[in-house]
């Protein structure tokens, strides 16, 4: 099978090392003895993680070799802070922590700016709805993290909301093998049905074909709400001649918009 290239900050990720559960947990023993050199490969080989990661961003508007270097960040930070004790995948460990500095990096650089007020109730939200969770094994209700914080529920809920990644019309959010499921084909409009749009299409591309004085006396009685008398003198002719095109006019919108009653 053929391996893609990519090239992310010089790096072809295609010829990374891919390492076993047992070589990752060997270099882990070294680094933890000591053996501050293997830090560098423990890097090279998870780097293909970090793309994978990266790529769940791509809609976000940033670089990839950007992402791909604050991804690096949360990937040495991992690295330092992991411990064989966890009895987990190196994987499992790191891969929470990458995406936490990704996310960390789109919030402080993104080009919506939340205020300080707004991002520091929604930090004490968080470490209060984790520490509520530790203490009652549930998840707590805005109205249980108000009473915690003495912040009303309002300020809350709009502090958590403004410091939410957007996400993008053009991310797909499924995909079973086939054609990607984008945001934008979940989304509905309740005030304008597909029927009302159609209906409107049809209507703008018949109107089209009317000849110029048909244009003008539907313009003038739909747009402007003139009388047929009106138009007549506006035009030079007789008010029964304005009423046989205008009916004929309108005739001919109805039969594309019903074509199997005409």
């Amino acid at each position: 099978m053929t391996r893609t290239k990519v090239e992310l900050c010089g790096i072809d990720t295609s010829k990374l090392p891919l390492l076993s559960h047992e070589q990752m947990k060997a270099l882990f023993i070294r680094l933890q003895a000591g053996e501050d050199s293997v830090k560098d490969e423990l890097v090279m080989c998870n780097l293909r993680l970090v793309l994978s990661l990266v790529q769940r961003f791509a809609y976000r508007g940033e670089q990839a070799d950007d992402l791909f270097q604050v991804g690096c960040i949360g990937l040495i930070k991992s690295i330092e802070n992991f411990d064989l004790k966890h009895n987990v995948r190196f994987s499992t460990y790191a891969v929470p922590m990458i995406i936490g500095e990704i996310k960390r990096h789109l919030r402080d650089h993104h080009s919506v700016r939340v205020s300080r007020s707004l991002r520091d109730i929604a930090y004490k939200a968080m470490k209060a709805k984790e520490q509520y969770i530790n203490d009652h094994l549930q998840e707590p209700t805005l109205d249980d993290l108000s009473k915690v914080l003495d912040i009303p529920v309002e300020d809350i809920l709009l502090s958590l909301d403004a410091i939410q990644d957007p996400v993008s019309l053009q991310e797909p959010i499924f995909s079973d093998g086939g054609d990607a499921i984008y945001m934008m084909d979940q989304l509905c409009d309740n005030d304008v049905s597909e029927e009302q749009w159609v209906t409107y299409f049809t209507v703008k591309e018949t109107f089209q074909k009317l000849d110029t004085r048909q244009k003008k006396i539907l313009t003038k009685r739909i747009y402007y709400g003139a009388t047929q008398t009106e138009i007549a003198l506006d035009l030079g002719l007789s008010q029964a001649q304005i009423s046989r095109l205008e009916k004929s006019a309108l005739s001919t919108i109805q039969s594309q918009l019903n074509p199997k009653e005409s």
